[in-house]
């Protein structure tokens, strides 16, 4: 659940309501309006700040590798590169006698959300085309050019983007943006010249680095234990020692199992519980059971797995498409309740761009009568000079096109028209981010996969890899832009410089692109199920990638849909649609926070693994536990715990892909993985 954990939880594929619990802290004015507070900084970006920020980032990309193949979701790196970024800096600016000050904190920040974020097409559409043969009988090490180009434009192609709408969407808007408010709030806070403030960055840092390292050993003993370290089948042995075949078949067939998985431990601890228990509620419908009744009349085959039509398929493939559809009409909805404000800002936009031209060629500028209009008092010698943005986004967009041309046999037109394409849905993202800090990075993938459905190109291959490749395009253009315009927001509620900002987002994506396409080969060596889908035993559930695949089969012409799972799709987009008009109009605030959440439903819909949605519910609720014997300890140190627990697991993902790939044996002890000859771990 764009930090590490979500501080933005940027449910990648799937967006979620998210973490902040809709408690976020009002922020009022920059640092400079309390500057007796903080020491004076005469330099805002240090290469100590970037670099530090960079790696931290990299430990996040390595969480969101994880976790988004196993569940769709990937986190921010704001109160990761915030909290261990002032632990780290604050070290060396101790030992080297320099000053070290919340604005060159943010700085860290912006340069670990930066390197920790381009995850996405890792866990969507490029597995995607490995598992539907779309990229011939390449492995991705025979792909590592083209892969490590088509990073670099996505990484800097989506920063780019983002530069000029900062003064819209932070400046004249002024939108909330919870999780980069929260991220600036943790910040002033650290940098407090006070006793207090100490002792909270000191007992914050304790708290992340002891989280991590449980998280990451538990997870790494887990390779060589997996029996009573990583799976727990509770409901097996109970109903091997009632004899009730039933209850095992729950636990072996369908998964219901209890696993040890800390990371969603950790996402637990931030999730609102409408989120949890509506995720569990679309588990328990789809795979606890219509799955099984329909599977036990023979209607389905199981609980996971696509065949080719006639097979009506699996569990997994039949609530694919309500799952979907609730999920993307509850997106849009959410954002067509909020249609005057996402008209304005295209109206903004349009104007603006009138205004650059106008301004070319020696014009008066158009006037804005909007209201959401406000002065931004930023000097000029810290604001990022038109040249800069604009020639960087004719580089990189052009570098695109190219990419996609070359190296994925996508034709020109279709990628300049996801680039547009892409313009427009970013103001949807960054609308709704900026609101209601959800990104719907999924509903914007579905839209543009669906506007290029169909190409005149008589290769099938040509039309699915385009089909994939533009959704690509969007979806990382908006969750890039999301990601650095809450950026800009932490800076502009510290009062860092903007320009400053964007050099730690340069250095931060160039570490991006370097761990990013490592990262993948070796979850994929690791891994082959990851992009083979004939392996059915598989570590990762990757329903991201199984979601992206099947709509693109389904859209342009190679696949159907089952006429029962249509009649529900069509429900279920029905429903998702009232569902948000009765709770934004007719819903009292109190009560909001405990209405039925469908693109939670959704979710649970196309996830087969049920030990995830049990995973966040037990994190959950030990954080209720938790607020009422200690509410002051839960308020400062849960995000960093749930930091802590996310990278833990990420890290010991990378360790146990290592070893599995030089060949260390695991599972060397099997206790608690079954009787009999059965095998359950």
């Amino acid at each position: 659940m764009s930090a590490p954990v979500n501080e933005k939880t940027q449910y990648d594929e799937y967006p979620q309501e998210k973490s902040l619990q809709q408690e976020t802290v009002e922020v009022k004015g920059s640092i400079d309006d309390d500057e007796e507070e903080y020491v004076h900084e005469e330099r805002q970006f240090t290469w100590r700040a970037a670099i530090v920020g960079s790696l931290l980032g990299c430990v996040v990309a390595a969480s969101n590798l994880y976790l988004g193949l196993k569940i769709g979701w990937t986190f921010g790196a704001a109160l990761w590169g915030s909290i261990f970024g002032f632990l780290i800096l604050k070290s060396i600016s101790r030992m080297t006698n320099t000053v070290f000050g919340p604005k060159e904190n943010a700085v860290c920040q912006a340069a670990a959300t930066s390197a920790g974020g381009l995850s996405s097409g890792f866990v969507t559409a490029i597995p995607a085309m490995y598992r539907m043969g779309l990229m011939g009988d390449n492995s991705p090490k025979d792909d590592v050019v083209a892969l490590l180009l088509w990073t670099a434009s996505a990484a800097f192609f989506g920063m780019f983007f983002a530069v000029p709408l900062r003064s819209h969407f932070v400046i004249n808007q002024d939108l909330v943006f919870p999780t980069p408010r929260a991220a600036a709030e943790t910040i002033k806070n650290l940098h407090k010249n006070s006793s207090a403030a100490a002792k909270d960055a000191r007992d914050s840092g304790r708290a992340m680095t002891y989280s991590f390292i449980i998280a990451m050993a538990f997870a790494i003993i887990g390779f060589f234990i997996p029996g009573l370290f990583t799976e727990l089948h509770i409901l097996w042995y109970i109903g091997n020692a009632a004899s009730y075949a039933a209850m095992m078949n729950a636990d072996r067939a369908w998964g219901w199992i209890f696993t040890w998985d800390f990371a969603f431990f950790g996402a637990g601890l931030m999730t609102p519980g409408n989120t949890v228990f509506s995720f569990l509620l679309g588990e328990l419908i789809a795979f606890g059971i219509a799955g099984p009744l329909m599977t036990s009349s023979g209607y389905l085959t199981g609980r996971s797995g696509f065949l080719p039509p006639p097979v009506i398929g699996s569990a997994q493939s039949w609530f694919l498409w309500p799952g979907v559809g609730m999920m993307v009409f509850t997106a849009f909805s959410e954002l067509g309740a909020n249609g005057k404000s996402i008209g304005h800002a295209v109206m903004a936009a349009v104007r603006e761009g009138r205004n650059y031209i106008r301004k070319l060629s020696k014009k008066e500028a158009l006037v804005s009568q909007s209201t959401y209009v406000s002065k931004d008092t930023t000097p000029e010698h810290e604001l990022i000079p038109t040249s800069w943005w604009v020639g960087g986004l004719l580089l990189s967009g052009v570098f695109t096109v190219l990419v996609m041309y070359f190296n994925f046999h996508v034709p020109v037109y279709a990628t300049i028209g996801a680039i547009i394409l892409s313009f427009f849905l970013a103001f949807v993202g960054l609308q709704a981010s900026g609101e209601t800090d959800i990104n719907p990075t999924g509903a914007v993938a579905k839209v543009t996969q669906l506007v290029f459905s169909r190409i005149p190109n008589p290769d099938i291959r040509v039309v699915q890899k385009t089909n994939l490749m533009c959704a690509n395009i969007a979806a990382s253009v908006c969750s890039q832009a999301v990601d650095m315009v809450g950026d800009l927001k932490t800076g502009h509620l510290i009062g860092a410089s903007p320009r400053a900002m964007l050099w730690a987002q340069l250095v931060g994506s160039t570490f991006a692109i370097a761990i990013a396409v490592p990262l993948f080969l070796l979850y994929t060596q690791a891994y082959p199920c990851v992009i083979d889908e004939s392996i059915t035993e598989c570590q990762f559930a990757v329903p991201a990638v199984v979601a992206w695949a099947n709509v693109c089969k389904i859209l342009t012409g190679d696949g159907s849909v089952p006429h029962a799972s249509m009649i529900l799709t069509i429900v279920c987009c029905i429903l998702a649609v009232i569902n948000v008009i009765v709770r934004v109009k007719f819903v009292p605030d109190r009560l909001k926070p405990y209405w039925i959440n469908l693109n939670a439903v959704g979710l649970g819909f196309i996830n087969p693994s049920p030990a995830i949605p049990i995973a966040m519910l037990i994190g959950w609720t030990s954080g209720q536990i938790w607020i009422r014997t200690s509410p002051r300890t839960h308020e400062r140190l849960m995000y960093s715990i749930s930091a802590g627990l996310i990278a833990g697991v990420g890290i010991a993902g990378l360790v146990n892909a290592a070893m599995t790939i030089g060949g260390v044996e695991g599972g060397v002890v099997t206790v608690g993985c079954g009787l009999n000859g059965v095998k359950l771990c």
